[in-house]
Order: C-alpha cells, then sequence, then structure tokens
C-alpha cells in the first residue's frame, strides 16, 4: 500500500483528472476539444503506474488479502475512468479495452457494496459503446446484465454501495448513504434510461415506452434530470400512449411535460448568460410540446367520432344515449383508473400536475359542448406552436400544424347538429388551406401540395352535401342555393382534378397503374367527381345530359380499373360497388332524358 502522503497525493491527483475531464473539459478550444480530456489521461495513466498493473493486482486478489482487494477495485476505478475518456474522445477500441479491464478486476466481487455501483457503471457504458457502433444487440446484453445486477444486489443487500469515487476519498470526505444511494440510484436510472433506447431501436415499442416512463419517474423522484430534456421525453412518450387510446396516461405524460418546462427558465445555465441561440431552442422545445397536446386533443376527438358514428358517418343518438349512460356507471371506477396510471414526481408535483390535467378531459367527448371543450384547449395549443413554426422559415411544421387545426374543426363538426354552422365550420378549414395552396410551389412540396388539394377537395365537397341537405328541407330550391350548390361542387372537381394532375407524367398521361400510396385516394377523387357532376342542377337538358355522361365516365373508369387489377378491389370495396351500380343505371337515366328533348332538338 501507499505510504499516507504518497497515497493524498496519489487522490489528489484523482480528483485533478476529475475536475480536467468534467470541468475544465467545458472551456477547450475548438481547435483543442480534447485538450483537458487527454491532461486527464496523462494523471489517470499515472496513477494506474503506481497502483500497479492490473494482472499484479489479480494476482495478490487471489489468496485475497485485504489490501490487494482494495488496490484491485481503485485500479478497477482508474480502469473505468480511462475507459470513460477513451470513449468521450471517439476512441472506442482503446475505451472498450478499458472497460472490460474493469469488468474483470470486478468480476468476483461485482456483489459486494464496493464493487456493484462501479461495476453497473461500467457494464452501461459498453452499452452504450456498442450502442455507438450500431451493434444494438451487444449493447442489449451489457445493459440487461447490469439492470438484473442492480435487482440481485437490491434484493440480497440492499445497503447503499460506495461511490467509485469514494475510493480515492480520505475515510472524513466518504459520503454519507443517502448520497451514496442517490448516486447508486442514478447510475441504474442511466440503466434503464439507455434499455429504452435500445428497446426502441429494436422496435420492442411497449417494452420501450414502459422503461421510458420509468426512467423519468426515477429522474424525478432523484433529482437527476434537465427540466427541458425530460419535458420533450414525457410529451414524446405521451404520444405512444395515444396509438394505444390510453388517454389518461397521455394526458398525463403532457401536463408534466407542462410543469417540468416552466422550470426551464426557473434553472440558471452553467454561465448564467443565456444567448439568443438558448432562448430561440426553448421557444422551439415549447412549441414542440404545443403540438403534442395538438394530436392529443385530435386524437380523442376522433376517437370519440369512432365510437359514435353510424354506418354513413353521422352521429348516432342511439349510440350516444347507450355510452353517456355507460359512462354514468363508469364514474364509480373513474378513481381506481386514476391510481392505475404511473404517476410522476412527489405530492407537490403530483398537485401542478394534476391542476394542468384538469384543463382538458381525458374521456372521450359525447355532445357539442364537451367535444368543443377539447376543441379550443387544441386550437390554444395550435396558435402556440404556431407564434415559433411560422410558414416563413418552417413550412413543412407550419403547415402540419394547420392541417391539424382545420381537422381539430372537422371533427367538431360532426357533433353539430345544425347544418349551417357546420358548413361555417367547413369554411373555416377552406380559409386557412387555400392560402397555404396558393403560396405553396409543387415542384418543391409536391407531397404537401397534394395533401392539401385532396382537403380542400373534401372539405368543399362535404359542404357542398351540407347545403344539398339544407335545400332538400326546403319547400322549393331558391336560385341562390343552387348557386351556392353549383359553386361547391364545382370548387370540389376543380381541387380533386388537381390533385389526379398531380398524378401524371410530364407528358401529362396518367399512370395505367397508380401506386399503392396513392391508389385509394384517386380512385376515391374519381368517384366523387362522378358523384358531384350528378348534383349538379341546371335546367338546360343538354347541360344535364353532359354531365350525366362525365359522371358515367369516371364511374366506369373505377370499375374498368378494378377489373385490369384486382388488387386494387380491396382498397375501394364500397365505392366499387356503387359505381357499378351506376354504370348500369346512367345509360338508362340518359335515354330517357335524351326521350325528352327529342321533340324539342
Amino acid at each position: 500500500m501507499a505510504a499516507p502522503a504518497g497515497w493524498a497525493s496519489l487522490c489528489e491527483k484523482f480528483r485533478s483528472s476529475l475536475s480536467l475531464s468534467n470541468v475544465e473539459s467545458k472551456k477547450d478550444p475548438e481547435n483543442e476539444p480534447y485538450r483537458s480530456k487527454y491532461g486527464a489521461r496523462e494523471l489517470l495513466e499515472e496513477i494506474r503506474q503506481l497502483l500497479g498493473s492490473e494482472e499484479a493486482a489479480e494476482a495478490e486478489g487471489a489468496p485475497a488479502g485485504e489490501a490487494a482487494a482494495l488496490r484491485a477495485v481503485r485500479l478497477a476505478v482508474v480502469e473505468y475512468e480511462l475507459g470513460v475518456n477513451h470513449t468521450e474522445t471517439e476512441e472506442l477500441s482503446a475505451g472498450e479495452e478499458h472497460l472490460l479491464k474493469c469488468t474483470r478486476l470486478l468480476e468476483r466481487h461485482r456483489l459486494s457494496r464496493d464493487c456493484v455501483s462501479l461495476y453497473i457503471q461500467a457494464q452501461n457504458n459498453l452499452g452504450i459503446l456498442w450502442s455507438e457502433r450500431g451493434e444494438i444487440k451487444t449493447a442489449q446484453t451489457y445493459l440487461e446484465s447490469a439492470e438484473a445486477l442492480y435487482n440481485q444486489y437490491m434484493k440480497e443487500n440492499g445497503n447503499p454501495p460506495l461511490d467509485p469515487n469514494e475510493h480515492f476519498m480520505a475515510e472524513e470526505e466518504k459520503l454519507t448513504d443517502q448520497e451514496r444511494s442517490k448516486r447508486f440510484e442514478k447510475a441504474y436510472t442511466h440503466t434503464l434510461y439507455y434499455l429504452a433506447q435500445v428497446y426502441q431501436h429494436l422496435e420492442m415499442i411497449e417494452k420501450a415506452a414502459q422503461y421510458c416512463h420509468t426512467t423519468l419517474k426515477r429522474q424525478l423522484e432523484y433529482s437527476g434530470y434537465y427540466p427541458v430534456e425530460w419535458a420533450l421525453n414525457a410529451a414524446t412518450l405521451s404520444q405512444y400512449y395515444l396509438t394505444k387510446q390510453c388517454f389518461m396516461e397521455s394526458r398525463h405524460c403532457l401536463a408534466a411535460a407542462n410543469v417540468i418546462f416552466s422550470q426551464a427558465g426557473q434553472v440558471p445555465s452553467s454561465e448564467d448568460n443565456e444567448t439568443e441561440q438558448d432562448q430561440q431552442d426553448l421557444r422551439q422545445r415549447k412549441a414542440e410540446i404545443a403540438r403534442c397536446w395538438i394530436k392529443y386533443c385530435l386524437t380523442l376527438l376522433q376517437s370519440a367520432r369512432k365510437s359514435l358514428e353510424d354506418n354513413i358517418g353521422e352521429l348516432d343518438p342511439d349510440r350516444q344515449s347507450e355510452l353517456k349512460v355507460q359512462r354514468k356507471k363508469e364514474e364509480d371506477e373513474k378513481e381506481k383508473g386514476r391510481k392505475k396510471a404511473v404517476l410522476f414526481g412527489t405530492s407537490d408535483l403530483c398537485d401542478s400536475i394534476l391542476a394542468t390535467e384538469e384543463k382538458v378531459s381525458c374521456i372521450c367527448p359525447l355532445d357539442f359542448q364537451e367535444a368543443r371543450e377539447v376543441f379550443l384547449v387544441g386550437q390554444n395549443y395550435v396558435h402556440e406552436a404556431k407564434e415559433f413554426f411560422q410558414f416563413d422559415g418552417y413550412v413543412t411544421d407550419h403547415i402540419e400544424i394547420v392541417q391539424d387545426h382545420s381537422a381539430l374543426f372537422k371533427v367538431l363538426a360532426f357533433f353539430e347538429e345544425d347544418y349551417e354552422r357546420r358548413c361555417k365550420m367547413h369554411k373555416r378549414r377552406i380559409d386557412m388551406l387555400e392560402p397555404m395552396y396558393v403560396d405553396l410551389n409543387p415542384q418543391y412540396y409536391l407531397l404537401i401540395s397534394r395533401q392539401l388539394q385532396f382537403e380542400l377537395a373534401d372539405t368543399y365537397y362535404e359542404m357542398m352535401d351540407l347545403k344539398v341537405a339544407i335545400g332538400n328541407r326546403l319547400e322549393e330550391l331558391d336560385s341562390h342555393t343552387i348557386k351556392k350548390i353549383n359553386s361547391l361542387a364545382q370548387l370540389a372537381v376543380k381541387y380533386y382534378e388537381l390533385f389526379l394532375d398531380s398524378l401524371r407524367n410530364p407528358d401529362k398521361i396518367f399512370p395505367e397503374k397508380l401506386e399503392d400510396d396513392v391508389l385509394r385516394p384517386a380512385m376515391v377523387a374519381k368517384f366523387h367527381i362522378a358523384r358531384l357532376y350528378g348534383k349538379l342542377i341546371t335546367s338546360d337538358g343538354k347541360k344535364q345530359l353532359e354531365n350525366m355522361q362525365t359522371s358515367l365516365e369516371y364511374y366506369t373508369f373505377l370499375v374498368d380499373y378494378c377489373e385490369k387489377h384486382p388488387e386494387a378491389v380491396q382498397a375501394i370495396e364500397t365505392e366499387l360497388e356503387l359505381s357499378k351500380e351506376m354504370v348500369g343505371l346512367l345509360p338508362t337515366r340518359m335515354e330517357r332524358l335524351k326521350a325528352k328533348l327529342s321533340p324539342f332538338s
């Protein structure tokens, strides 16, 4: 063993290496980014020389003398620090070598209080190293080994283990059990954090979400997190819960994200003089969380619509009454459900999160008033997201947010019983989508351009249908209503045709076989155009005949296409059935009309 004075010098060298690596390295110039890391490495190499070789330590450790075992652990700490150092300077092979030496030195005693924390941290770093190499399965093996070791230690011992750095501290400097526990739990939280990412890479989505939720919970419990990063991870996790229709858990993640994000402004930065770029990043993250809220509100409303609509897509009053009765019975179960959710944070934090949650429901709305409340929350977040993601600079993001806003209006309209008011909601959609489409260059934004063309066509189509329904309630159609129906039908046709034209090749020829991603939209566009020509109102018999002929041509296209390409049938079964029916009926109707017109021709 080193003499007391020599040991104190060794401890001082170790402390200096940590300071260089963790503090001074942040101030290194751009042209020498690893200057402090290399300085730390030199000190660690010196300590290793003074402690003796790994082989000597292993040999002395065999008959088990306490001093030799202690030296082996100290050498393992140095090997660990050298492994991390080489990894951070992008020398992965050397990093791996040192980390493996560390685990070999500890192997026999890995479950002891002296070694367990260091062994887990070495396994964590080997997991990270193999992830960076793209060898995810190997990373998984190391990280799952670290997880198993933590669980075994907690089951068999459970006392707070020594932190690796304590092996280079004087007795009076040693940590309290509370601090030891905190650092050990932090190391295990890192294990879970990296495992969540590994499972994500391996597409084990459910397991990844479970580990992510546990990681976030533990980070709050042990105060080991950066507010912005934590909030973004929680908001991202909320989107997984949305895919599973777990609205309570999704809302809880988003409410927690809001509360924790609000701490970002209260935490001083390391230099305490935030740059404009830092502020810009903060605004962007806030807008990204707002977008997750928009998706939450939209998905909740769409899920409600799905449970309430009849076979023609209208609200089913019987189903609505049935679900209201059912919901009343479930009110008593609500508290149990709340306790089942994985709650974040201490009681104070929980209170803040619950207060945020109360601003929006996690239960599917069953009538217009309830739907409107969810809609308004979503709309507020639309405005918040658009503040950062503006059209000038963030074209794609801005358009996606406006499309979500349009979708919120669309699903709210489903709950509205008054057709005139429903029509106005669709008009709001037109007013927000049309100007963007006009400003968009399809040469650079072809996919988005097609989406907007189709959505505008669909919106005009819905408005036309609503105006026809309003007209059917009148004793006689007035000229204003006729003009409105025709105008909406023509605008719908215009945008469907623009969408179909975008599928043509440079020679303006429509493809003989459509790609899978545009097959259904293209067929629906053809079907809707056929129907729209049938809805145009005119007192001119010849014009009516022309419209019927055009309608027949579009219906015939669908039938002929499916005969040539039977694999397309599955995508448009309903439309195909109706098209076949119309191909059979329209020629007879046209003959009758011709017969009526012939005396006057």
